[in-house]
């Protein structure tokens, strides 16, 4: 037993990794050349990957959206624990980046689940509420830029049904967020964003310490 979730040293990291985590080739390929660009620390882990695989196909989910894709990685996770029905939707604003997830998508056979909408992620979500696709989505993850987290949120909060299930990246901000004395905008966004959530009346929520946060926001 344990009052605490352990600290999560190296050794401890690596043993998950080699027990638990079964990585596709195809992810692990995307994983090792998105390490090596600039902005690599940007991707999610394998583990943090697999747990979100888990969750769709625990929640039976076929439809999904996901704010912030980068070269792909969580996309293409989620994608591959989707029925053959299952679709992802994706919004990003880079090209450059993106094109690499539609390499990936293809090399894995299933370019035809994923949908890239390249543009300001507000605008697409509005567009979607617009069309009439409030409650049509079964999982939602947000990976953006921080300062429009909270925009996020009550967007992808009315595209999904009841029961659907979003999931939000950061939300310890390698610990900021539990430092008093970071006031940055980004510190300060996602704190809000987790405060809100915590007393939030139509969700279920838990902050899981995996990667560097994963808030989970069941909607009621």
């Amino acid at each position: 037993m344990s009052a605490k979730t352990i600290a999560v040293t190296d050794a401890i990291w690596q043993y998950l990794i080699d027990v638990t985590v079964r990585e596709p080739a195809v992810l692990g390929k995307l994983r090792d050349e998105t390490s090596r660009l600039p902005n690599g620390g940007m991707q999610i882990s394998p583990e943090q990957g697999q747990f979100m695989a888990l969750l769709v196909e625990l929640i039976g989910a076929k439809r999904t959206l996901e704010v912030g894709t980068f070269t792909g990685y969580s996309a293409l996770r989620v994608a591959l624990a989707l029925p053959p029905e299952g679709r992802v939707l994706a919004c990003d604003v880079s090209e450059e980046y993106t094109n690499m997830a539609r390499r990936y998508f293809r090399e894995a056979g299933l370019e035809h689940k994923l949908e890239l909408r390249i543009g300001p992620a507000l605008a697409t979500l509005d567009a979607l509420l617009a069309q009439g696709q409030e409650g049509s989505f079964d999982f939602a993850f947000i990976d953006a830029d921080k300062a429009n987290y909270g925009g996020y949120y009550e967007r992808c909060l009315s595209l999904l049904r009841p029961g659907g299930l979003l999931g939000v990246d950061n939300t310890l901000w390698n610990g900021a967020v539990a430092d008093a004395s970071k006031r940055d905008p980004d510190t300060q966004a996602i704190r809000e964003l987790n405060a809100r959530v915590a007393d939030d009346p139509r969700v279920s929520a838990s902050l899981v310490p995996i990667g560097d946060g994963l808030l989970l926001a069941r909607k009621r």
